[in-house]
């Protein structure tokens, strides 16, 4: 058993409702359950928060014990040096996830201060980037 948390921050609680045109229907609890049913044997949590030290805490928490983190930074991806530092503090590794494909959107969202630290980067499958992410660190 794998132990993989999902870490989701600023206004993704909102998913499902905010800009379905972007981020699609679904909220991620209804997805969160889809991914429990897929991944039975693996020990799934999941955490979001809109504030970027809550964010930071859960890293230095679970970064150390958990076999992956899969993190959805939402804004604080194009802003946070202190998270990318809490990345770059740790040994659990984290994979980088967009629901949107963050390259094609406004300029500003183009650039990540986390990319460098993450192990790797998936944009643009909608809610299906966190099942990537986690295959990834079950070698599927």
């Amino acid at each position: 058993m794998k132990r993989i948390l999902i870490i989701n921050g600023p206004n993704l609680n909102l998913l499902g409702k905010r800009e379905p045109g972007v981020y699609g229907n679904q909220s991620f609890d209804e997805y969160f359950q889809v991914l429990k049913k897929k991944y039975p044997e693996d020990g799934l949590e999941y955490f979001q928060s809109n504030h970027e030290g809550a964010l930071i805490d859960k890293i230095h928490e679970t970064g150390f014990s958990y076999d992956g983190i899969v993190l959805n930074a939402g804004a604080y991806t194009h802003t946070s040096v202190a998270i990318a530092d809490a990345i770059r503090a740790v040994t659990t590794p984290v994979v980088e996830v967009h629901i949107s494909n963050i390259h094609k959107r406004e300029a500003f969202r183009h650039h990540s201060f986390l990319s460098e630290a993450c192990k790797g980067c998936i944009v643009g499958f909608g809610l299906d980037s966190y099942r990537l992410a986690i295959d990834s660190f079950l070698n599927i």
